[in-house]
């Protein structure tokens, strides 16, 4: 699956295997085990984060794998999102501190 990650004035083209959105199931629970503790997003402590939510606290982990060139990483956050919101082709990563202004597209 292809998407688009942007930040920083530039966008980024990542291939997202579909055997990883199915291989990585028992990960990405455990990311959702951790979420349902609650969540520190920028300035506010969201006790229970929603969908979006999620997905902008995994696309913030997404930046912070592609600003360290970590690809494993970021190809599993984009797989993610991908399986939370799967008609993603795009998302756009808020990089001015608020977690909250990062949105995700369908086109």
């Amino acid at each position: 699956m292809n998407i688009n990650v942007e930040f920083d004035d530039k966008s980024y083209a990542l291939d997202v295997p579909d055997a990883l959105v199915i291989e990585a199931t028992d990960f990405f629970e455990k990311m959702d085990a951790d979420m349902d503790c609650g969540w520190q997003m920028s300035r506010w402590w969201v006790p229970d984060p929603d969908l979006t939510q999620r997905c902008q606290i995994v696309a913030d982990k997404l930046l912070t794998a592609m600003q360290k060139e970590n690809t494993e990483a970021a190809m599993l956050m984009c797989a993610y999102i991908l399986t939370k919101k799967p008609g993603t082709t795009r998302i756009a990563i808020n990089t001015d501190g608020e977690i909250q202004g990062t949105e995700f597209h369908e086109e």
